[in-house]
């Protein structure tokens, strides 16, 4: 088993997946998410400020906006800045996976794609939330994302280093984590 983790591992490296997601061995982690969420008080905009890496993000200025969809359902636009001065977005739906915990949530971008988890894991609605994402391949490897958000552009090291301490306590390791460039952002973004 231990041998077909390291061939696969190898397989996405060659196929440059390496780079840009985070892979490791065995079953996702299962950290606790947010207490009590409130989904309408996590409506509106926020703002990445650091993530591990994603090759689906390949900007600046990442935000992400969620709204009422309707029929128990939200929507969630998010946009980056691309090099060329573009703006990039994609609308995805949200809905809860779970209702006695309705901070799991799950978000899908195409009805091509299985939706993705989306675990609210700590927020105080006003100024940062903590975001993971795991998916398990066959129980062998896993694949993970985690966002730290703010509702502004700009939030304080001590506040991201307490975010990080939540994922790393919960077996997620942020050596990998990048800062998103929130810097000469478009106001009409």
């Amino acid at each position: 088993m231990v041998g077909t983790v390291v061939q696969l591992s190898v397989l996405l490296g060659l196929l440059g997946f390496g780079n840009c997601q985070v892979f490791r061995s065995g079953p996702c982690p299962k950290p606790p998410v947010e207490q009590n969420f409130n989904i309408t008080r996590y409506l509106g905009t926020w703002y990445e400020i650091e993530k591990l890496p994603a090759s689906f993000e390949r900007g600046k200025c990442i935000q992400a906006t969620y709204s009422v969809k309707g029929n128990g359902k939200y929507r969630v636009v998010n946009k980056e800045l691309l090099a060329n001065g573009r703006v990039n977005q994609i609308e995805g739906e949200i809905t809860y996976t779970n209702a006695s915990e309705p901070a799991k949530l799950s978000v899908r971008f195409s009805w091509l794609m299985p939706a993705a988890p989306y675990w609210v894991l700590d927020t105080d609605y006003e100024n940062y939330s903590l975001v993971y994402s795991c998916t398990s391949v066959l129980g062998l490897f896993h694949v993970e994302y985690a966002w730290i958000l703010s509702r502004s552009r700009q939030l304080d090291s001590g506040t991201v280093e307490e975010l990080k301490n939540v994922l790393e306590s919960n077996g997620i390791d942020t050596a990998k984590m990048t800062v998103t460039d929130q810097s000469n952002c478009p106001a009409n973004m």
